[in-house]
């Protein structure tokens, strides 16, 4: 729950402050208008009956009233203080309407903003996952993705697509473009993202998609969805993509947990239970240093298959055994288990 919080107050501040940046030319010129129209007010206009200027405080808030047609000062003698006091209402009129009110229904009617708003978006996101292609698989991954706590910025070609409204009921960027195109994936911000996903239903776009993504930032995680087991292998070695998995043996939940970084080696179903194998190197500051693979194995519900340290590799490891930097585990757990041990593995936060 403070978890969801926190992300749903995130989201609202940057909300806002995409809001303000797209209504920035409008909010400065009626900054410029008041404080403008005050500071000669101030210098240049003088009370008829005293022959003193309003004090700065005093011309700011006549000006914000003459904007709504509202005079706090006599009119004046001097023409050009008479010009303000007709082009101040009408350049206020113009902002108010075009600007502040639309600032107003954009903050209030998210739907209608457009795909100019969803590219402004995600322009804001960082260490983020890129997902394309928003079919059945992209919609169920990007789900698990937001279970884990990630950020997703989402790409679908089809504006009629059957998850392009679910998708945006998620409340994430959604561009609907060609995620071919090298320039699309870059408003999507792939030279920041964490991981890309391209995972449409044509397998040469997905290859393009990918190797586009790598161009542009080479050390971006890549999941890609394909149909032949043997292309995803050669594509994995022959293109140095971290990962390249055939869906016929890969669930949406695995596309996830392979964008999360979590080492898997092998995945499989016992029952509805997802197990997963994976090597965990324990990092120097890790929360795991000190800890035995006793404590480990009790504390996170998860099985031991080996244990490899300089000295030594083995199967059979001793329960006492103290975890040091540098250790790497062959353990076998469920995904929510191996994202809270990826938490532990990461030093203690101040």
């Amino acid at each position: 729950m403070k978890r969801k919080l926190h992300h749903t107050l995130r989201a609202q501040l940057r909300d806002l402050l995409v809001l303000f940046g797209e209504s920035r030319n409008s909010l400065l010129l009626f900054a410029a208008i008041i404080i403008g129209g005050a500071l000669i007010f101030c210098f240049f206009y003088t009370y008829p009956d005293t022959g003193q200027h309003p004090t700065f405080a005093e011309a700011t808030h006549a000006t914000f009233a003459l904007i709504f047609f509202e005079t706090l000062l006599p009119f004046p003698e001097q023409w050009y203080l008479q010009t303000l006091f007709f082009i101040i209402p009408i350049l206020g009129l113009v902002v108010v309407a075009d600007g502040l009110l639309r600032f107003g229904s954009a903050l209030l009617n998210k739907q209608a903003r457009g795909q100019k708003w969803q590219v402004a978006m995600a322009s804001t996101y960082n260490n983020h996952v890129i997902v394309c292609g928003m079919g059945k698989v992209g919609y169920r991954v990007t789900l698990q993705l937001l279970k884990f706590g990630r950020e997703v910025v989402g790409i679908e070609i089809n504006p009629e697509g059957r998850f392009v409204e679910k998708t945006r009921a998620l409340g994430i960027p959604l561009l609907i473009t060609n995620a071919r195109r090298s320039e699309n994936i870059i408003k999507a911000g792939v030279e920041r993202a964490d991981a890309i996903i391209p995972c449409t239903d044509d397998e040469l776009a997905n290859l393009d998609i990918a190797l586009d993504a790598r161009e542009l930032n080479p050390g971006i995680k890549v999941v890609m969805r394909m149909f032949d087991a043997d292309l995803a292998q050669r594509v994995e070695k022959g293109f140095d993509i971290h990962t390249a998995f055939s869906t016929s043996a890969l669930a949406a939940p695995l596309f996830a947990a392979a964008a999360m970084r979590f080492d898997i080696k092998h995945s499989f179903y016992i029952g509805d239970q997802l197990l997963n194998l994976s090597e965990l190197i324990v990092e120097p500051g890790s929360q795991l240093i000190n800890w035995t693979l006793k404590k480990l194995q009790s504390n996170l519900d998860l099985s031991i298959v080996c244990h490899h340290s300089q000295e030594i590799t083995d199967l059979h490891p001793n329960p006492a055994l103290i975890l040091k930097p540098g250790d790497r585990l062959l353990l076998l757990a469920s995904l929510e288990t191996l994202k809270h041990l990826k938490d532990l593995n990461q030093p203690a936060a101040v």
